[in-house]
């Protein structure tokens, strides 16, 4: 008598990374497809860098198809609310959503204005509560469970007065957190992220970054694998929601007087 076919194996489970183009997104995105997910790769303006990250991620799945690109501007609200339903139209079903993309533009309390305010709350906080809202949708209609991940800043539990509008809009993130976490669950769980200084820029030398990164009881900050590795942490852990993660080698329990950009 011939053998019975093995059943189906569990398919991957999808999750949406915006901001995946690029740095901090990016190293989610692959450390995802490493664990084997499926990985729906948002950007804006970062197309062609998308493109890199979706190959890659099919290389480490071994997968073709396993990834893909989206577009979305995350500041307009039509836009964010066509983001999941296209990832779910491309692979049939979303377990995650990680909030890693940031509008992150620099004004102080002197410059402030409802303009710089509107710009960061909408890309920062505004579309992760309508990514996670729509998650939510989602899963419910199929009696599932899933995880959305916000990233956040150690800053926040260290406040500094720079980058006014970027810092109200992460707290207002982590507030949401909290928030999301009681209405969403038990269908969906809401985690925080809280990188310190993790990758360098235009605004850093690469001594001046290596200095700052150093400064922390640890003597080093975050590496963007190590935050990577914690959204796959916080995504797989099904007993964890409503709260923050650091991961900045303890850079919240010293004293900053500004930004790390700015020292």
């Amino acid at each position: 008598m011939p053998l019975a076919p093995l059943p189906d194996p569990t398919p991957a489970r999808t999750a949406l990374v915006t901001g995946a183009g690029k740095r901090l997104g990016r190293e989610i995105a692959l450390r995802l497809a490493r664990d084997g997910w499926n990985v729906a790769v948002h950007h804006r303006h970062s197309a062609s860098e998308a493109q890199q990250t979706v190959t890659d991620c099919d290389a480490l799945t071994g997968r073709t198809g396993s990834a893909a690109a989206f577009f979305a501007d995350l500041g307009d609200e039509a836009s964010v609310r066509g983001l999941l339903p296209a990832v779910v139209a491309r692979f049939g079903a979303v377990d995650a959503v990680v909030n890693s993309a940031s509008t992150f533009e620099h004004d102080s309390a002197a410059s402030f204005s409802f303009e710089a305010m509107d710009t960061h709350l909408r890309a920062n906080t505004g579309a992760a509560v309508l990514l996670a809202q729509a998650l939510h949708a989602h899963l419910a209609s199929r009696d599932g469970e899933g995880a959305v991940v916000n990233l956040l800043d150690q800053k926040l539990w260290n406040m500094n007065p720079d980058f006014f509008s970027y810092t109200l809009s992460k707290a207002a993130l982590e507030a949401a957190n909290t928030m999301l976490a009681l209405a969403l669950a038990p269908c969906v769980r809401v985690v925080g992220v809280a990188p310190g200084l993790t990758l360098t820029s235009h605004m850093l030398s690469e001594e001046k970054f290596a200095e700052l990164h150093s400064q922390s009881p640890l003597g080093h900050s975050s590496t963007a694998q190590d935050v990577a590795a914690t959204v796959a942490f916080a995504l797989d852990n099904r007993s964890i929601t409503g709260t923050t993660l650091l991961v900045d080698g303890g850079q919240h329990l010293m004293r900053f007087e500004r930004d790390f950009s700015l020292m």
